[in-house]
């Protein structure tokens, strides 16, 4: 199934729509302190289609990150990688003659390979996992999930994290369509906040890196309000600086921020990878929530990726449900809003290497804290 693989310079990842698997996400990382490996590999079509009579080759590539995991192990981490998607029965097989042939090019003391998979959930494309409302009922257990994801496989080695990093749940809006249909496809109360926001006169400009500290006073009482992990403000700073034009697959970065009558009221990060736009981070203040500053701030940022060229905006996570004990609740009423198509991902597999350490590793992970998104 994988005929060829090699170790490349990370400056010749492939474009990509998904900026975690790009060049720009490379760099990003190796600012972090982290080891990055590119990794080039051959396919068979036929191997891959059930469709495909013909026996093809097909060349693609795969950002794996090395993150330590103790003094002693590492694990080797796929974000939303790999791009290429075989069809459902053939994905298990794929991902494993993958890991097998990528073993020598990683560390000896890796765990274990996690890939953080953005294919759709099988469990999605299967009505009887959705209620009488059309709500999305989640994935079975995981020792189900576990038999569905390994049949086909030689090993059966395939086991499904505690936790996803990356969103598995996201809306998805068609920039295809014009601002009069995008209007349409929202939900009233949205299209009128919209409006609402324009009428107050709410506006939104870019911010570059020296005016980082407007968007790091909203972060930080967004933060507090929400309860959630705080990055520093030299984060921020290399996600905004952070080039990758000289490579094959760079990327565009904004800051955006929504004020009204002078005073910063939102902000967020717009991140633009071929011919995608993603909501990074956001953060807002919970002053004059009356003039709808968010919802101008999102149009907006809608509005650059079309002009961009972009055909597609990620909403970057949200419940997978309108389920109001969800802890993401609040982003899925502000983001389903919008009229995007709702998107669940299988989320995160790992193969583990080195069973023992990676089992320890994996009964410490399910206490630690769940969902982030970085």
């Amino acid at each position: 199934m994988i005929t060829d693989i090699w170790q490349k310079d990370v400056e010749e990842l492939y474009p990509s729509p998904i900026v975690q698997q790009t060049a720009f996400w490379s760099k990003l990382k190796q600012k972090s302190g982290l080891k990055t490996l590119a990794i080039d590999f051959k396919s068979q079509t036929d191997r891959l289609f059930d469709q495909v009579n013909n026996r093809r080759t097909i060349q693609s590539d795969l950002l794996v990150i090395v993150q330590p995991v103790n003094n002693n192990f590492c694990i080797a981490y796929a974000p939303y990688g790999p791009e290429l998607e075989p069809e459902e029965e053939k994905q298990g097989m794929f991902l494993e003659a993958l890991s097998e042939n990528l073993k020598p090019h990683l560390p000896a003391n890796c765990i274990a390979i996690r890939y953080d998979l953005q294919w759709e959930s099988y469990w999605a494309k299967d009505t009887s996992y959705f209620d009488a409302e059309g709500n999305w009922l989640g994935e079975p257990s995981s020792q189900t999930q576990e038999f569905r994801f390994n049949y086909n496989t030689q090993n059966w080695n395939f086991e499904k994290s505690r936790t996803n990093i990356l969103p598995s749940h996201t809306f998805f809006i068609n920039l295809k369509l014009s601002d009069e249909l995008l209007l349409q496809k929202m939900k009233p109360k949205t299209r009128y906040n919209i409006k609402l926001a324009q009428r107050k006169g709410v506006s939104v400009r870019t911010l570059d890196t020296d005016q980082l500290h407007i968007w790091y006073k909203l972060y930080q009482e967004t933060a507090e309000r929400n309860r959630f992990h705080v990055n520093d403000l030299n984060y921020f700073e290399t996600v905004l600086s952070t080039k990758a034009n000289d490579t094959y697959s760079p990327a565009e970065v904004f800051l955006l921020v929504a004020e009204w009558n002078s005073e910063p009221l939102a902000a967020m990060f717009l991140i633009m990878s071929g011919k995608r736009s993603s909501y990074l981070y956001g953060a807002s203040t919970a002053k004059h929530r009356n003039v709808m500053a968010t919802y101008a701030l999102q149009w907006e940022a809608i509005q650059l990726a079309k002009a961009k060229g972009c055909t597609e905006y990620d909403m970057f996570g949200t419940s997978p449900t309108p389920d109001p004990t969800h802890p993401m609740y609040g982003l899925y009423k502000f983001k389903s809003g919008f009229g995007g198509s709702l998107f669940h991902g299988l989320g995160c597999w790992d193969y583990p290497l080195l069973q023992k350490p990676y089992d320890m590793y994996k009964a410490i992970e399910s206490q630690a804290a769940g969902f982030h998104m970085s």
